[in-house]
């Protein structure tokens, strides 16, 4: 069984024990995390396409944060002494996939749960309902699925929501999520009202 999943900005090919590094998420070694952006899944001959995301969801282990390789940048203009030479290094975080679609591979006593308890099923339904209502924050520059998990927690799933944020409500987020000024940083009201408009 594989999935293909979407965090920072790009996908991965992802299977039930593999290790990847993606874009640096708000987590600390050690944690497990939730991947809600699932594009597909593929189990044998059976596939399973999202319109644009599937349902269910991406379970892993952050094992580190670390930085790349340096790349280094080098700029020539057609002008005399006109170089510039820079360094970047990307901040990643590496994780061990440990179940697709709430099955892990090396609990098989899991499976047999879930086909005597059909109840779990019917929970599901409410919850379908309220994503459907949900915007898709990580549109939200600097908003990645960890912080989308948080701000759902806090009842936070709408643009109009974000939209209609006091400076009450950005302190009292700010130090619940321990976010280090970041709603302010990088306009997450201004961008919100400008989805609505669009």
């Amino acid at each position: 069984m594989y999935a293909v999943i979407k965090t920072g900005g790009k996908q991965y090919r992802v299977a039930v024990g593999d290790k990847v590094k993606v874009e640096s998420l708000q987590a600390e070694a050690g944690d497990k995390i939730t991947l809600d952006h699932v594009l597909m899944i593929g189990d044998g001959d059976k596939v399973e396409v999202g319109t644009p995301t599937l349902d269910k969801s991406v379970e892993a282990t952050v094992l580190s944060n670390g930085r790349g390789k340096k790349l280094r940048v080098v700029k020539f203009r057609r002008r005399q002494n006109s170089r510039t030479r820079t360094g970047h290094r990307q901040n990643y975080t590496e994780l061990e996939i440990t179940a697709i679609g709430g099955k892990a591979a090396s609990k098989p006593a899991a499976k047999k749960k879930a086909a005597e308890k059909p109840a779990p099923a019917k929970k599901a339904a409410p919850k379908k309902a309220a994503a459907a209502d949900a915007d898709d924050l990580t549109k939200i520059s600097g908003v990645g699925p960890v912080i989308v998990g948080k701000l759902e927690g806090m009842g936070i799933t709408t643009f109009q929501q974000i939209a209609d944020f006091t400076a009450d409500d950005i302190t009292r987020i700010d130090e619940e999520l321990n976010f280090k000024g970041r709603i302010e940083r990088d306009e997450w009201v201004k961008q919100a009202k400008e989805f609505l408009k669009g």
